[in-house]
């Protein structure tokens, strides 16, 4: 059995196309995924696909993480930092998954998150004649020759081929062509095709569909968010969280660490603020509660920070192709004060649900010295999240 691996090609700037401080483009979202995150469940999810690794940028972790989370790709490999060149980049990927030793491998650009099954299924089938292919598009339209702004010459577009992503090919060969072109001091090819063509490489066309888009300008993310997200649907979900005060020198709301002369009681860490939020966005996919999730009797989550339940939530929500729209909190206490600590609490929930500050409403109120609240005996919080998830099952 042929052992086949995907290498994905995410080190790029892509500044052109970078949005609301997503970082480069691959990272940006569209529909409910990020396009990096897109790209990976095509190739993970592909039945004859072993591993998959890609290559980022050595800044880039942490927007990694997040879209590998968002994939859910069990074949998923340590990711291999990349070079100064989109071809640097590719060599680095493949001296990494030379250690297992794939038969084939495809490579392929995060910026195209639409590949379809078909074309992989196509491209690997072509490596069992050639040693590379190559998804691509037949030329339809009439080409021209231009100087100075005036056309020069019609170029006859038969047997011209757009190539695309992925390229396949036969690991071994690839991997000594990659190496021999650095070794030589090339390094102007524009993709691995190229490559394979100054080794002596045969590299077959596989017919590609016109939906593998390459998203390149911030109008192409735009446009493929609006596609995508018109399949989207809204959801609501409302949390609300009470917990006694005891002895103690702290309290934990929204993540922070307040001092005050008393704790709050409960089997984690108390949090408030965190446990309604986390029954909101649980409440918005019909996932159960908390409680469900994380039984005060299971010893596994004594004293546990609640910042791992509302991770897990934000993953429940995103295994469905959802994402998190906006929160909206409300603490209700006599003490401590939230005020001071607002900015630090919208920080950290900001950063668990991918959401900037003034997508996080965080706001407290007393009871006017009425109720368990208004006597000073504890602390409740109500929460509210707007979810989007696809109206269908296909996305």
């Amino acid at each position: 059995m042929l052992r086949i691996a995907a290498l994905i090609v995410a080190a790029g700037r892509g500044t052109r196309a970078a949005s609301q401080g997503a970082g480069p483009k691959q990272y940006a979202s569209i529909g409910a995924k990020s396009v990096l995150a897109r790209a990976i469940a095509a190739f993970a999810g592909h039945p004859n696909i072993d591993d998959v690794k890609v290559v980022i940028h050595a800044d880039d972790r942490e927007l990694y993480e997040r879209a590998a989370q968002e994939a859910g790709a069990a074949t998923l490999s340590e990711p291999a930092i990349g070079g100064a060149t989109r071809q640097a980049s590719v060599l680095k990927g493949l001296e990494a998954l030379a250690p297992s030793s794939p038969d084939l491998v495809l490579i392929h650009d995060a910026a195209r998150p639409f590949v379809s099954q078909r074309t992989i299924s196509h491209v690997i089938a072509a490596l069992g004649e050639k040693p590379g292919a190559l998804a691509a598009l037949a030329v339809t339209d009439t080409l021209k020759r231009a100087s100075g702004g005036v056309v020069t010459e019609t170029i006859a577009r038969n047997g011209l081929w757009r190539a695309q992503t992925p390229q396949g090919f036969q690991f071994a060969p690839i991997l000594a062509a990659h190496r021999k072109a650095a070794e030589s001091g090339l390094d102007t090819f524009t993709d691995d095709a190229a490559i394979a063509e100054w080794a002596k490489l045969d590299v077959a066309i596989v017919e590609d569909s016109s939906g593998n888009i390459k998203i390149t300008t911030a109008e192409d993310l735009e446009v493929a968010d609006r596609q995508l997200s018109r399949s989207l649907e809204p959801r609501i979900g409302t949390g609300f969280d009470v917990h006694r005060f005891c002895e103690g020198d702290h309290v934990w709301l929204g993540g922070v660490r307040i001092p005050h002369t008393h704790k709050l009681e409960g089997h984690s860490d108390a949090d408030v603020v965190l446990h309604a939020l986390t029954d909101a966005l649980l409440g918005a996919i019909g996932d159960g509660d908390i409680g469900q999730h994380f039984p005060p009797s299971d010893p596994k989550w004594k004293g546990a920070a609640s910042k791992l339940f509302l991770e897990d939530a934000v993953r429940r929500v995103r295994e469905r192709g959802g994402r998190v729209g906006n929160v909206d909190i409300t603490v209700l206490a006599e003490a401590p004060r939230v005020g001071p600590h607002r900015p630090a609490m919208q920080a950290l929930i900001g950063g668990v649900l991918g959401l900037p500050a003034d997508r996080v409403g965080i706001k407290a109120t007393t009871t006017e010295q009425m109720g368990f609240t208004g006597r000073r005996e504890g602390v409740a919080a109500m929460a509210t999240a707007t979810v989007f998830v696809p109206a269908s099952s296909d996305l």
